[in-house]
């Protein structure tokens, strides 16, 4: 499903309301250019599982940990790994088993290892400035 957002705080609402919907071991695959969104969509996410910390991007850091809502949420930025051998490296299987959910920026990156309940959000620069295509594809 497409959707135009014109705002952060309208791609934040898009995240929220799909949080809504996300079970234990789901897993949101995001894809898009750099500055398109995808963090202001994982605030939403954070939002709509009742997440009460300051979402930030993992670039660094590659996974930022957040607990004390409905559900925990694990976000990873994929931007600097190379395969999903690297991700696997760092506990990829363990962050599954958790019965949270995953949200993965970059996950082209590590297409071969995702799998199972995800859904995949593209997030492409619109005609103005701050408008975004947003499309948002369920897999089972």
């Amino acid at each position: 499903m497409e959707h135009r957002s014109g705002s952060v705080e309208e791609t934040e609402q898009l995240g929220q309301a799909l949080a809504e919907h996300l079970g234990p071991g789901a897993v949101v695959a995001f894809t898009g250019d750099l500055g398109a969104g995808k963090t202001a969509f994982v605030r939403g996410l954070a939002r709509g599982l009742g997440i009460p910390d300051r979402v930030t991007s993992p670039t660094f850091t590659i996974v930022n940990e957040y607990e004390g809502g409905r559900l925990p949420l694990f976000h990873f930025d994929m931007y600097r790994l190379a395969s999903s051998e690297e991700l696997f490296d760092i506990g990829w299987e363990d962050y599954l088993a958790r019965g949270g959910v995953c949200a993965v920026e970059w996950s082209e990156n590590i297409a071969d290892a995702l799998e199972g309940d995800v859904v995949r959000v593209d997030l492409r620069r619109g005609d103005g400035e701050n408008e975004r295509i947003i499309t948002i594809t369920p897999e089972k």
